[in-house]
């Protein structure tokens, strides 16, 4: 493949780089800014067409084949870093104009359209339709024991819906003489590539790689296919979806000891709208102490840590940092 031309002024301005091939974006731009070859008062850019150990949440692998975005952007920072900012950077993303364009599309065809999936990835989950029995069984249910008995029994095979996953983000902090001065935000977005997963490749996770093209072409099925844009715009437009969060980020920091919600509030409400598990069942797995704890119950929001809220069958909402999740139906 060629090297890619036409970056813009704005891809510049960041201290933009741009190589053919990276073992991962992230980590060689963190080596850079620990090593002095880059100033860590400014903000840079990274990317690269390929990545050899491309690196995705809690040291899972990253699949990194040819005709998609790897990108990593250091930001400097002066804050604590929160929950709140991986979900600023999903919403941010879900924003940029392809994404919007393509939504629109498939909102007009009743197609799920992409949203943020707390905590860390872009995609969508195709609804699946429940069978009348299944229906009728729980609606016949009216005492909350039997009901929650019935809901959460066997719940390992209970049937899931894998996620359409289209694009990761990875946040890591970067520090100096012993100090947090920053942090390098990865992402990867399939645009022309869809990653295939195996069992090995996918490491446990119940989802799917879906490509910006494969949805090009389903939402194609009923109206003629859209171009997509290039890579060198799709840098451009990543680039600034990352710097206006950390600015939204940094607003929600210098609001926060004023007592004011006003920019907390704004996120939230436009979170809302994008959030990919609103109202579905999901089994959230968590790991204690080398033990693992299940959680069932509705997916409800956020809370404005960025805890994912989830409503039980027993009607209490449950507030969650972390964990694996699995939407069961």
């Amino acid at each position: 493949m060629p090297p890619l031309t036409g970056f813009s002024t704005y891809l510049s301005e960041l201290n933009h780089r741009h190589v053919a091939s990276s073992a991962s974006t992230n980590s060689e731009l963190i080596e850079a800014l620990q090593n002095g070859s880059l100033d860590v008062a400014t903000v840079h850019v990274l990317t690269a067409e390929t990545q050899s150990a491309g690196r995705g949440q809690h040291g899972r692998s990253w699949q990194s084949p040819r005709g998609n975005v790897y990108l990593s952007l250091y930001h400097p920072v002066h804050m604590p870093i929160s929950g709140l900012l991986s979900l600023i950077i999903g919403l941010e993303l879900a924003k940029m104009p392809v994404i919007q364009t393509l939504n629109e599309q498939l909102q007009a065809q009743g197609l799920t359209p992409i949203g943020v999936k707390w905590a860390n990835d872009l995609g969508f989950y195709q609804q699946a339709q429940r069978q009348p029995e299944e229906l009728s069984k729980e609606q016949s249910i009216t005492d909350s024991s039997v009901l929650d008995s019935v809901l959460n029994s066997d719940v390992a095979n209970q049937r899931t819906l894998p996620f359409n996953k289209l694009a990761g983000i990875l946040i890591e902090p970067v520090a100096h003489s012993g100090r947090l001065v920053g942090v390098v935000i990865g992402v990867g977005l399939n645009v022309l590539a869809t990653p295939k997963l195996t069992a090995q490749t996918a490491e446990g996770m119940s989802y799917q790689a879906i490509s910006l093209q494969d949805i090009n072409e389903m939402r194609a099925l009923e109206t003629q296919s859209a171009c997509l844009p290039d890579l060198p715009m799709l840098y451009q437009q990543m680039s600034k979806a990352l710097m206006a969060a950390m600015t939204r980020f940094e607003h929600l920091g210098i609001e926060q000891p004023t007592g004011h919600t006003y920019y907390l509030y704004g996120f939230l409400e436009q979170f809302t709208i994008m959030d990919a598990l609103a109202g579905l069942r999901l089994r959230v797995t968590q790991d204690y102490n080398n033990q693992q704890k299940v959680v069932t119950g509705i997916a409800c929001g956020i809370d404005t840590h960025g805890c994912l809220q989830l409503r039980q069958d027993n009607g209490k909402i449950s507030t969650l940092f972390t964990g694996r999740i699995d939407v069961i139906y």
